[in-house]
C-alpha cells in the first residue's frame, strides 16, 4: 500500500510541508504541517484508508464546505479540503493544547473546571445545530483544551464521510463491529446511531452526556465493556448508575441534566444544546480552592414581572453565598464578579439579559459584607473564551457568577420559576 504521508506530500507540493504525524486513529490519520504562504502551523487530516475506499472525493469536499461555514469560538474551523490520490483530506488550525482524553489521563478534573469545559462544548453544539450541522462523533479525543477554553474539532466530518460513500452496503452499520473505523465511536454512540437509524442533534446530546458522566464520574459509564458489540448493547439496553450517586459533590441539577442526556429515547433528552448551556451557565463556583456555592436557577417571565423575578433570583443567590460560605478570607473572600449573562432568546432581547445581569449585581451589592466587581470591569470579558474562574482571578474576586436567560413571552403576567442550590 502507498505510504499515505508520501502520497499526501506529493499532492500538496510546496504549499505545505509535513513535519510529523500526530497520531489519529478512528476516522483519520493526522499530520502537523507548515503552511508555506502564511508561515503557520496547521493540522492536515487524511481520511483513514479503510474509510476512504468507495468515497466520492467531490461529494466529500461538498459536505466539508458545510462544516467550513461554522465560525464560533468553541469550534475548530475547517480551512480547506482536497484529495490526495484517492485519499480525501482536510486542513484545520493547529490548537496548542491537550485533548480532553490526555487531560483525563492526568487525573481527576475539579468540578468547576469540568463544568466550564462541558459548557464550552455545549455552546459549540448549540451553534452548529442551529446551522444544521450535527457532529456525530463527540468524544474526549475531539475536545481540545487551550487557553482556558475547550474547543471541538472535526465538526461535520463523520457526516461528510457517510454522505460521500458510493459503495452499496458501506453505511455506518456495516463497519460497526470494527472499533475506531465506524462512522462514529462505539463508546460514545447514541442508541439510534449505533443501529444505523436516523441521526439528528439528539445524538450529539447523548454523546455529550457520556463525556460528562466520564469526566464527573471518574470513568466511562460502561467501563466494563471492552468490545464494540458490548458497548452498543449497553447503549441500547443499560442505564448508567445515577451520576449523583457516583459523585455526591455535584449540584443535583447538573447530575439530573447529564442523566437526561443519556435517555435511550431521543425525545426524552433535552430539547436542544441551548438547554445544556442554560443548565450549566447559572452555576457559581470559586476562582480557587475552598468551598463552592453552586446555584442553578431558571425563570420564564413576561411583562413587568421580569425585574421582580430577577430581584428574587439575586436575593436567593446572595443569601446562599452570605449564609453558607465557610469562613471567607477577609479581603477577596466575599468579592464576586457578575459576568454578562448569555441571551438565549431573540437577538432583540439582548437588553433583557443585560438588565437581568445588572439587577442581580445590584441586589448582591446590597448584601452586607458582599463586594461586587464594577460592571465596567466585568463587561470587558463579554464573549471571552476565558473560564469564569480565570476571569475571577484576573479581577481579584473569589467567586464568579455566570448565567443565561431567555425572555419567554407568556400570555398575561404568568411567571414560571424553578431553582435549586447546593453548597460544598
Amino acid at each position: 500500500m502507498t505510504d499515505p504521508r508520501a502520497q499526501l506530500q506529493r499532492t500538496l507540493g510546496t504549499a505545505y510541508t509535513l513535519e510529523r504525524e500526530l497520531g489519529g486513529g478512528g476516522m483519520s490519520r493526522v499530520y502537523l504541517a507548515q503552511e508555506t504562504a502564511l508561515g503557520r502551523q496547521v493540522v492536515i487530516k487524511v481520511v483513514a484508508p479503510e474509510l476512504a475506499e468507495g468515497l466520492s472525493a467531490e461529494r466529500f469536499a461538498r459536505e466539508v464546505k458545510l462544516a467550513a461555514r461554522l465560525q464560533q469560538a468553541n469550534i475548530v474551523p475547517v480551512l480547506t479540503a482536497g484529495d490526495a490520490g484517492g485519499l480525501p483530506y482536510y486542513t484545520m488550525p493547529f490548537v496548542d493544547g491537550l485533548s480532553l482524553r490526555a487531560r483525563l489521563s492526568q487525573g481527576t478534573i475539579p468540578v468547576s473546571d469540568a463544568i466550564s469545559i462541558l459548557r464550552d462544548v455545549a455552546r459549540a453544539l448549540a451553534y452548529a445545530h442551529a446551522h444544521g450541522v450535527v457532529h456525530r462523533d463527540i468524544k474526549p479525543e475531539n475536545i481540545l483544551l487551550s487557553g482556558g477554553a475547550a474547543v471541538v474539532t472535526d465538526f461535520g466530518i463523520a457526516k461528510a464521510i457517510s454522505a460521500s460513500r458510493t459503495q452499496e452496503g458501506s453505511g455506518d452499520a456495516a463497519t460497526l463491529t470494527q472499533v475506531g473505523s465506524s462512522i462514529g465511536t462505539p463508546a460514545y454512540m447514541a442508541p439510534e446511531q449505533a443501529v444505523g437509524g436516523a441521526v439528528d442533534h439528539h445524538a450529539d446530546l447523548y454523546a455529550w452526556g457520556v463525556v460528562a458522566w466520564e469526566m464527573l464520574g471518574g470513568s466511562h459509564p460502561f467501563a466494563g465493556k471492552t468490545t464494540a458489540q458490548q458497548l452498543v448493547a449497553a447503549h441500547l439496553t443499560e442505564m448508567p448508575t445515577a451520576l449523583g450517586m457516583k459523585n455526591r459533590d455535584l449540584p443535583p441539577g447538573i447530575a439530573t441534566l447529564i442523566m437526561q442526556c443519556l435517555e435511550k429515547d431521543p425525545s426524552r433528552r433535552p430539547v436542544n444544546a441551548e438547554a445544556l448551556v442554560a443548565g450549566l451557565s447559572a452555576v457559581v463556583t470559586p476562582s480557587t480552592g475552598g468551598p463552592e456555592a453552586a446555584v442553578v436557577a431558571t425563570a420564564a417571565v413576561s411583562g413587568a414581572w421580569r425585574w421582580a423575578v430577577a430581584a428574587l433570583i439575586a436575593l436567593a443567590l446572595g443569601a446562599t453565598l452570605y449564609r453558607k460560605l465557610a469562613r471567607p478570607a477577609p479581603s477577596a473572600g466575599r468579592t464576586i464578579v457578575v459576568l454578562p449573562f448569555d441571551n438565549l432568546g431573540a437577538p432583540d432581547d439582548a437588553y433583557f439579559a443585560d438588565g437581568i445581569t445588572d439587577e442581580i449585581a445590584s441586589q448582591l451589592a446590597r448584601i452586607p459584607g458582599m463586594q461586587v466587581v464594577a460592571r465596567a470591569s466585568a463587561q470587558q470579558f463579554r464573549g471571552s473564551t476565558k473560564s469564569p474562574q480565570e476571569i475571577a482571578r484576573t479581577l481579584g474576586a473569589a467567586y464568579a457568577l455566570s448565567g443565561s436567560v431567555r425572555w419567554a413571552r407568556l400570555p398575561g403576567a404568568a411567571i414560571g420559576a424553578s431553582g435549586e442550590t447546593q453548597v460544598r
